[in-house]
């Protein structure tokens, strides 16, 4: 379980170029990530959705403990219900995704399945073990001994999520893992947040493409600009803002709140 409280980042804006600036000044300060609050349940998926820009990526890298926040706290909770209190401890019951993450390329996917085992301390007989279990689960065993160099890009996102699987995560977050995949790799990838779901780990799932959140989703944070605007299940989201989809219901949210502008 995460739960998050009062969250915020800022970051220095260069204004040097902004039609917008005023009284001459070049910099300007402003939240990637508002005051934002809300907590993550084992045996769910939870969405975070926005347009590009939204804060989206920000915010999952300090529930990642990849980035400091500037103030309020990301409380990391482990499967036995166990508070962890140290950013290792967090770092080991996570399994963090990201569009930016770079795998070694000369590598085969088993050979960096049994080097991360290793940084993780697991033995190699149980690493072993584990990268035949991931690569069955994934469905990687045609290219499996190839190297990461040759794979297509839905085979690397693969091999990407593998990577987040050896050392037996509580806690899943992916930064738009589908992005720019056809459509197998997708439903794939898709396929397997559900069974981690319905394996009781927390799931935590960032997109732009509402329609894929809309069946996958259990419960959805909207971000926008950096702060939260609604809160629900799709459900719930659809029928408060009297919408049959999430794109029409995140529209009419930023309609109603006056934010088309910002």
């Amino acid at each position: 379980m995460i739960n998050v409280d009062s969250l915020s980042k800022k970051f220095i804006r260069d204004l040097s170029k902004d039609k917008r600036k005023k009284h001459g000044a070049t910099k300007e300060e402003f939240y990637a990530v508002d005051h934002v609050s809300f907590h993550a349940n084992p045996g769910e998926i939870l969405g975070i959705l926005g347009a590009n820009g939204a804060g989206k990526t920000t915010l999952l890298r300090m529930l990642g403990q990849l980035m400091t926040p500037d103030e309020g706290s990301v409380t990391v909770t482990d499967s036995d219900g166990t508070v962890l209190t140290t950013p290792l401890e967090c770092k080991k019951a996570i399994g963090y995704l990201s569009g930016n993450t770079r795998l070694y390329r000369r590598l085969t996917t088993r050979e960096m399945l049994m080097m991360f085992g290793d940084f993780y301390g697991i033995s190699k007989e149980e690493t072993a073990k584990r990268a035949e279990e991931i690569i069955a689960l994934l469905d990687m065993e045609s290219f499996a001994d190839n190297r990461i160099e040759r794979l297509s890009t839905g085979q690397t996102q693969r091999a990407n999520i593998a990577r987040c699987l050896v050392h037996h995560p509580d806690i899943y977050i992916f930064d738009e893992p589908t992005l720019g995949l056809d459509i197998i790799s997708s439903e794939a990838i898709v396929s397997f947040m559900k069974k981690e779901r319905d394996r009781g780990k927390t799931v935590l799932y960032s997109t732009h493409y509402m329609e894929e959140a809309q069946y996958l989703c259990d419960r959805i944070v909207m971000i926008h600009k950096g702060r939260i605007i609604a809160t629900g299940t799709p459900a719930e989201l659809m029928e408060a803002s009297e919408t049959d989809n999430l794109r029409d219901t995140f529209r009419a949210i930023i309609a109603k709140e006056g934010l088309e502008n910002e």
